[in-house]
């Protein structure tokens, strides 16, 4: 079964992941996964060659916002971005007008949270968010008439909080209507392993916040034994990948196979034990803190905190090959990555999260060609 996503044997590689000083965003199995199935990239014009190239700045979409935290494109090829601290949500155009369309009630910024992950529903008429409120972390849905949002609606709420490991990233299925939902640990790892507990977990919901038919423990959760996900996309085949943060040994992105147990805290990155599903790659703390995740093609782009650039990763079915760095130290910290509709890959800085020094301009929304052969129309 074919789907679109709106808005994500393994070979396990280590290379460069996450430790506590830094944002805590942090068995193979050979058969392929049972999960739904989902295009993330718009397919190219009939008979056009496309090819991926190394990744090279376009131009610099948009500057002066704040934490942007996630991106979700509308059908004109302009983006919904979230704004963290600020708890606003405002549409940023091709040609880089920045537009606000609503301040998001009831949000409660502070550490790692605030107002997070975006979805659009196959209409664009519906915003999903993930939000830090004063008592929980929560999805809330929203009308949205293309200028403004409407009021939210809480549909998942009780996920606990902390100040930081909060999760945060949200994917659209839009053949099934269907939500995944990426929900940290809330610095409490036990919670990870506890199938009962919605924290540490990758959820799938119905746009009401009810568990989706067909979820392997006949509740919300799709998998669990995960420490902070902050990125999903579906590939070309609708696989299900999530980028992952580790404590002290490794960052991880990870293939998401429904039922799936990912380790956390019993192990962090590779382990040979069978309970466990392994990694498809792994990064050292330096390198990385993988927060957004864009696939393009048949690549797996990571933007990372830490480590301060843009990973790539070739794909091949379920199989990930060697990661490649791009853009090291250029921009400051990566956070959101998502691909456009004009094949592009559409990347934000987190500088102003106060962690480093902002830069002149921070933070900003970046266009990176990632493919050639696209139509003019593509672009």
């Amino acid at each position: 079964m074919k789907r679109t996503a709106v808005a994500a044997a393994t070979v396990t590689l280590f290379l460069a992941g996450c430790s506590g000083d830094r944002e805590h965003e942090n068995t193979s199995e050979s058969t392929p996964p049972t999960s739904p199935a989902s295009s993330s990239t718009p397919a190219p014009t009939a008979g056009a060659e496309v090819r991926t190239v190394e990744p090279r700045i376009d131009a610099e979409v948009a500057s002066g916002l704040n934490v942007p935290w996630a991106i979700a494109f509308l059908e004109d090829g302009s983006a919904l971005v979230s704004q963290r601290d600020s708890a606003t949500i405002v549409r940023v155009g091709t040609d880089g007008a920045v537009t606000g369309v609503g301040e998001v009630p009831g949000v409660q910024p502070g550490g790692e949270g605030g107002l997070q992950g975006l979805a659009v529903d196959a209409n664009h008429t519906t915003v999903f968010a993930y939000l830090t409120s004063p008592i929980d972390n929560r999805v809330v849905r929203m009308s949205f008439d293309g200028t403004t949002l409407g009021e939210p609606e809480p549909i998942l709420t009780g996920l606990a909080k902390a100040q930081n490991h909060q999760g945060g990233a949200l994917l659209y299925e839009e053949e099934s209507d269907y939500l995944f939902v990426a929900v940290g640990d809330a610095a409490q790892a036990e919670l990870a392993q506890d199938r009962s507990s919605l924290n540490g977990k990758i959820l799938r919901i119905d746009r009401d916040g009810n568990p989706a038919p067909g979820n392997p423990f006949d509740n919300e959760v799709w998998s669990y034994g995960h420490r902070n996900v902050e990125g999903l996309a579906f590939d070309s085949d609708g696989r299900l990948w999530a980028s992952e943060f580790g404590e002290k040994g490794a960052d991880e992105l990870n293939l998401i196979r429904p039922g799936g147990n990912y380790g956390w805290p019993e192990v962090e990155g590779t382990s040979d034990d069978p309970r466990f599903v392994a990694p498809s790659a792994t990064w050292s703390t330096d390198e990385a803190s993988p927060a957004g995740l864009a696939i393009v093609g048949d690549t797996a782009y990571l933007g990372a905190l830490r480590g301060q650039r843009l990973w790539s990763v070739p794909l091949d079915r379920d199989r990930a090959g060697t990661p490649v760095p791009h853009f090291v130290e250029e921009y400051g910290r990566i956070r959101a990555a998502a691909a456009a509709p004009d094949g592009t890959l559409w990347i934000s800085t987190s500088n102003t999260d106060g962690r480093i020094a902002p830069r002149a301009g921070d933070d900003r929304l970046i266009r990176v060609v990632v493919q050639e052969g696209l139509s003019d129309a593509e672009r």
